[in-house]
């Protein structure tokens, strides 16, 4: 496998700007502590050992390499271009958070780290977090808002099962970016023996690129799979799911430079953009830059720049800020940014759950529901690679109450007595 620290003309300077956005506005006192992952993140990229390791792990434990599967059915069905899925729900924990987990446990491990923080929303980071610790001898705590916890109550119960300690965050919206603010705090208070293991592609420098860097193996993978499996050179079109932007950056990054590959970010919809609250859809009208939690990019906010209420059907994607690459990416045009709203998701989920028994997690369904759209309007010589960037089995409690399954209702209300 080629080298995951891929230099082009996108990288953040060495301050992390992404040119306007990204950087590290954080308390004076957390300053030393992104020095010492900053340091410590350089310092692998030319370590061939820690990158054994690495690879060991992606290989043996997670299982990548992950199937890039031609959706033959489904691409039948709609009659147009060839949809091709990168499964990153195939990996062990169900999602491709794993792969940012590795490195930076790996990354933490080597610093002489002993605990593990985190934050999650749709619980899947969470979950990785925590797998990750159980295999590295660390301990582990996770924040989540506590709408959050409530709707993903699955992988609350696997998080503790790993042995971390989950922790509801009460205050604010209750959602992801409470969470984030919680699990800082945390790191202030405890940053001699803790490592921050962000779950997405924002915050503070060196995160953006670090986390980055670790999901590039799912863009690296496509290139090797198209060729020597489907003996194609490059897709038409590469379509992933934007919350934060991990997956997204992660699979987009190796083609950055390939202007001939049509590369597109989906947004939570919600239950439409045109109202305040009802989205979580960043890039859609009037995007206002803001500095949150560590960075600068964009965010839903008010004219006080407070960050606005969002939605979405999937707790992975809602949340008020994008990553500072994408808003990069999106200022310079190289990527194009759509939304799927919530009901355009659940027919997504459905018809490709029908077509190919394939069923994938919300956030990635938003993916799928705008792939499904442009394959109609190509011509069936044309290509398009989703990362669908993991499964489904963490939503059931969202998509049986969304459809109203009466025997799933019953059989929930049997159990509970």
């Amino acid at each position: 496998m080629k080298n995951i620290f891929i230099k082009n003309k996108y990288n953040a300077d060495s301050h992390g700007h992404f040119e306007e956005y990204g950087g590290r506005y954080v308390p004076e006192m957390l300053i030393p502590a992104l020095e010492e992952v900053e340091r410590g993140y350089n310092e692998i990229k030319n370590d061939p050992v820690f990158m054994e390791e690495l690879m060991d792990l992606f290989h043996n434990y997670s299982g990548r390499p992950t199937p890039l599967y031609f959706a033959k059915n489904l691409s039948d069905y709609l009659g147009g271009a060839k949809i091709f899925l990168k499964q990153e729900g195939l990996n062990h924990t169900g999602a491709h958070k794993i792969n940012n987990c590795l490195g930076q446990a790996l990354l933490a491990k080597k610093m002489g780290k002993k605990r593990l923080i985190a934050e999650t929303g749709a619980g899947q980071h969470g979950v990785a977090t925590a797998t990750v610790a159980a295999k590295l001898k660390m301990k582990c705590k996770v924040y989540m808002g506590k709408v959050d916890y409530d709707r993903q109550r699955p992988n609350v119960f696997w998080m503790e099962q790993l042995g971390a300690e989950v922790v509801p965050v009460e205050h604010g919206t209750q959602r992801l970016k409470d969470a984030v603010t919680a699990t800082l705090q945390d790191w202030i208070e405890n940053v001699d023996d803790t490592f921050y293991l962000l779950g997405s592609a924002l915050g503070p420098h060196p995160y953006p690129s670090m986390v980055r860097d670790f999901q590039t193996i799912i863009g690296l993978e496509v290139q090797k799979q198209l060729k020597e499996v489907y003996e194609i050179d490059r897709p038409d079109f590469i379509v992933a799911c934007v919350g934060g932007g991990s997956n997204a950056i992660g699979i987009f990054n190796p083609y950055l430079e390939d202007e001939k590959v049509g590369l597109i970010g989906v947004e939570a919809g919600g239950k439409g953009v045109g109202k305040i609250g009802n989205h979580a859809a960043r890039l859609q009208k009037d995007p206002k830059i803001g500095v949150v939690e560590g960075y600068k990019s964009y965010f839903l906010q008010d004219s006080d720049g407070q960050l606005q209420n969002t939605h979405s059907i999937s707790a992975g994607l809602d949340y008020a800020g994008i990553g500072p690459e994408h808003a990069l990416l999106w200022k310079k045009g190289r990527v194009k940014y759509q939304y799927a709203a919530d009901k355009e998701v659940i027919a997504a989920f459905k018809l490709l759950a029908k077509k190919e028994g394939i069923i994938a997690a919300l956030e990635s369904s938003h993916a799928v529901a705008h792939a499904i759209d442009l394959a109609k309007k190509l011509d069936r010589n044309k290509n398009i690679v989703v990362n669908l960037s993991g499964r489904g089995d963490k939503d059931i409690f969202i998509i049986a109450k969304v459809l109203g399954d009466e025997k799933w209702k019953k059989f929930l209300k049997e159990e509970s007595l």
